[in-house]
């Protein structure tokens, strides 16, 4: 087995007003403790959240320069002497958390998603802190100089993460598309199992995008009748292939009124929901009906009366990511349905990190943005 690797390589920003300028720079990883497991990478999706988070859109970033990047696909080069899940060989794929407790109730209860007791609450892929003894002691983890070592993301040679955070990649999956599925595919396949959608279920996926086309494939395949609602009418097409049954058009006047009562869950994708009218969505809910945010825009959510909620009893909730059982139950699925994203490719680069960042936030993309080349670019893919 390899000797851990003591320095990686990754495109990184240096400035949140420079947030697409993106240069190769090598960087320390965490050092390799006995449930990790370093991966070479050979593909990573650029998720919606990379942009939040170089744009400054969801605060100052912890630490610069930045690698983002948390929908990594790779081979796995060597494993920590309590590993159990994966081997040296296997290909695998890190979503966006890379360590939590393993102790507490939360973790105990495939909650770990959830886990308060790291100093990122849970361990985010990359800029969160990174403490000694797998994040359990007080004390910072620091390189030979001295300087603290935050977590680093995918837009990079290599990854290292605790065994419990790495998934094994059925055979069935083409990395590029399976590389998108292990955080915004997560992020709706999981408040769609913990909703119990199923058969005879009416859900509303908002928002057609990135999230949102994953959304309306999985509640398609796990057996519900599928509304897709969107404010861009050219989706309709791309939607019911996709998986919906119907078609909403928001942008139209009084949309709402005959859907009033239908849904049990709607599961909201959008990134602009600080623009919505909420009680006009909420009036589409069937009694004790769900509107569920998963889309996570930089501005507040848009005031709402508690009044809104009466009529039918309806809740407002919102989940992070999901857990290690519904990620191996997604990846499954999808395997045995033959699942199939919609995803383009763009080799990574300087230049390909600043187009593929630009797109997505702009919203460019259909639907989801795949970064490759990896081996290339980083003259990996020996090993």
């Amino acid at each position: 087995m390899p000797t851990a690797l003591e320095q990686f390589e990754g495109f990184m920003i240096s400035d949140i007003k420079n947030w697409s300028t993106f240069k190769k720079e090598k960087f320390t990883p965490k050092h390799f403790e006995e449930h990790d497991v370093d991966i070479e990478n050979e593909c990573c999706g650029v998720c919606g959240s990379d942009v939040h988070t170089i744009t400054g859109g969801w605060g100052e970033p912890a630490t610069t320069p930045l690698c983002v990047g948390h929908e990594i696909i790779g081979k796995v080069l060597r494993v920590g002497s309590k590993v159990t899940t994966v081997k040296p060989g296997d290909r695998v794929g890190v979503g966006a958390q890379v360590q939590a407790c393993m102790k507490c109730k939360l973790c105990k209860s495939d909650n770990e998603n959830y886990c308060p007791h790291m100093p990122n609450n849970p361990k985010d892929t990359y800029n969160a802190p990174y403490n000694e003894g797998e994040g359990h002691s007080d004390k910072l983890m620091k390189d030979k100089n001295g300087n603290q070592i935050f977590s680093q993301g995918g837009y990079s040679s290599h990854c290292r993460a605790h065994e419990y955070f790495v998934f094994p990649i059925p055979n069935s999956i083409p990395s590029h598309e399976a590389a998108p599925m292990m955080c915004a595919g997560l992020t709706t396949f999981s408040p769609l199992i913990r909703a119990g959608v199923g058969p005879g279920s009416k859900v509303a996926i908002l928002g057609i995008g990135g999230l949102g086309h994953f959304g309306l494939l999985w509640a398609k395949a796990l057996g519900a009748e599928v509304w897709a609602l969107s404010h861009t009418p050219n989706k309709k097409e791309e939607a019911l292939k996709l998986g919906a049954d119907h078609f909403i058009s928001t942008s139209g006047e009084n949309w709402a009124e005959p859907l009033a009562f239908t849904f049990n869950f709607i599961l909201n994708c959008a990134d602009m929901t600080h623009e919505f009218d909420l009680p006009t969505y909420m009036s589409t809910l069937d009694i004790k009906g769900e509107f569920h945010n998963v889309g996570l825009p930089d501005q507040p959510l848009p005031q709402i009366k508690a009044q809104a909620f009466a009529p039918n009893a309806a809740k407002l909730t919102g989940s992070h990511i999901g857990n290690r059982p519904e990620m191996l139950q997604m990846l499954k699925l999808a395997s045995e349905k033959g699942l199939k994203p919609m995803i383009e490719t763009i080799d990574i680069s300087e230049a390909g990190c600043k187009r593929a960042v630009e797109k997505v936030k702009v919203n460019d993309v259909r639907y989801r943005v795949t970064l490759t080349g990896f081996h290339k670019a980083f003259g990996t893919g020996n090993s």
